[in-house]
Parts: structure tokens; sequence; C-alpha cells
């Protein structure tokens, strides 16, 4: 009966520690998520700016490209559920943009990228809003 009574707590013991560690690993997950998305919303405004800057001084193309592909990659990692309407329709600007730099619509590329500007400061403002 003793030995019994000494598994039986064993096992709540366990089981309660595996509790509490799991919890407090979901924890630290969770921090890290929300430095990564922050790092990533940084990012991906840097690449836009460096973007637009090139644009209007008339960079080299290998340049320009770099930076709206740049910036195309991080916004994939700025997820955050309610800008992600938001999120997706940056990214179709960032492809307009490319595809009017590729056809030497450089007017029509800077626009795209004025656009994409604006949906990341929106949901960088929905996102500062939330944390």
């Amino acid at each position: 009966m003793k030995l019994l009574n000494k598994i039986a707590v064993s096992l709540v013991m366990a089981a309660s520690m595996l509790t509490v560690s799991s919890a407090t690993f979901a924890a630290a997950e969770h921090k890290d998520l929300n430095a990564i998305v922050l790092k990533a919303g940084e990012n991906t405004e840097a690449s836009l700016l460096e973007a637009k800057k090139l644009l209007t001084e008339g960079a080299t193309t290998d340049q320009i490209q770099k930076a709206l592909n740049d910036a195309r990659q991080f916004q994939k990692e700025f997820r955050y559920e309610q800008t992600e309407r938001l999120r997706q329709k940056l990214n179709d600007k960032l492809s307009s943009a490319r595809k009017a730099f590729d056809n030497n619509d450089n007017t029509k590329a800077l626009e795209d990228v004025n656009a994409a500007i604006a949906y990341y400061a929106e949901m960088k403002k929905i996102y500062a809003a939330a944390h």
C-alpha cells in the first residue's frame, strides 16, 4: 500500500512540474515571438524607406531590386492576426512595385512603395495599440 501511495504522489508531482514548466516555456516563447514581430516590422520599414530613397535618387537596378525584395521578405515575418489583411495588401503593392520597376516605370513603382509605406504605418499603429 505504501508503495502505491509513493507512486501516486510521484506521478502527481511529475504532472504538476510538467504543467508549470510548459506554462513557463509558453510565456517565454510568446515574448520571443513579439520580439521577432517587432524586429520584422523595423526591418520592413527600413527596407521600404530605402527603396523609396533609391527610387527617387535613381540608384542602380540591383540596389532597388534588393531593397524591394528585402522589404517583401521582412514583411512576411510581420505576423499579427489583426493586421493580416493589411499585410497582404502591402505584399501586393510590393509585387506591383517590383513589376513596375522591371518594366522601367519608376513613377508607378514609387507610387506603389508609398502605398506600401502607408499600409505599413497603419499596421504598425494597430500592432502598437494592442501591445
